[in-house]
């Protein structure tokens, strides 16, 4: 059996629990492969994003609902060297990826941005949008996994005064027809890492090169701090990453001051027939 076959079958017995079971599970309940799509799988070069390919790689060969796959990656300005890490990873994980440059580095260079890996992110996916339009897909995928979407409810909730989450699956607003979904929205980082180590992958972390110059200050950092948070609460409550996550099944809004729904502002005071104070 070679590497890849050996990867895959990892996926769907070692594996089959933690990360297929949960895999599969988001995929079905959020309805984010249907019949006739056409998914360009997004792929950075990271662990997630490598593994999201492998899985939807599988999910095709057994699934009975019929759709095709394309694999791209954008390379916004990397170095050599990271560029050809991604190349040897496609090649050993047995995915067609097709790499296009874009100047996403040079542009976030030239705009000096306070925050520029918010900038970036932006940049790519509208890149990413593009780019899958022009291949006839209706659908971008995306890794995030469990932990980014529970780090981010605490991260608005901490660092921008909101509460918000990350949704499985969303219709995009600039480029109509196209929705972008997040098939790992069950799975565990914990188990992407065990996966990757139990084969010897080596993946890339961020290669942006403005990484180092904004690591005390921007949202990566924002992150890190909400893994420590989590962890240190584990010590206490075993299961508080699981109750994070349920909290967005369980919004009570009659208890909230104010919530925004569908782009309009409602008040408390709306259930009593007043009208909201003046700003």
């Amino acid at each position: 059996m070679d590497k890849a076959a050996e990867i895959e079958r990892s996926i769907i017995t070692t594996y089959r629990k933690r990360i297929w079971g949960r895999f599969v599970r988001g995929v079905k309940e959020f309805d984010m492969a249907c019949e006739g799509d056409r998914i360009a799988v997004c792929i950075s070069g990271g662990k997630d994003s490598m593994l999201l390919a492998k899985c939807m790689q599988e999910l095709q060969r057994h699934s009975l609902v019929k759709f095709e796959l394309e694999f791209i990656c954008m390379d916004p300005g990397y170095a050599p060297a990271n560029r050809r890490r991604i190349e040897e990873n496609a090649e050993i994980l047995g995915i067609p990826v097709k790499i296009f440059e874009s100047d996403v580095f040079a542009v976030s260079e030239k705009l000096r941005a306070e925050k520029p890996c918010y900038l970036c992110a932006r940049m790519r996916r509208g890149f990413l949008y593009e780019r899958a339009k022009d291949l006839g897909c209706n659908k971008i995928a995306l890794g995030h996994h469990f932990d980014d979407v529970i780090e981010t409810l605490l991260m608005g909730i901490i660092y921008a005064a909101q509460i918000g989450g990350m949704l499985p699956r969303l219709k995009s607003t600039s480029h109509p027809g196209m929705q972008l979904i997040r098939p790992l929205y069950y799975v565990h980082e914990k188990d992407i890492i065990t996966w990757s180590q139990r084969h010897k992958l080596e993946f890339l972390d961020c290669a942006c090169k403005f990484s180092a110059r904004v690591k005390d200050d921007d949202s990566l950092s924002k992150r890190r701090e909400m893994k420590a948070l989590i962890e240190k609460l584990r010590e206490g409550y075993p299961n508080v990453d699981i109750n994070i996550f349920r909290s967005m099944y369980n919004v009570h809004c009659d208890t909230l001051i104010s919530h925004d729904f569908m782009g309009r502002e409602h008040y408390f005071t709306e259930r009593y027939g007043e009208k909201p104070p003046e700003d």
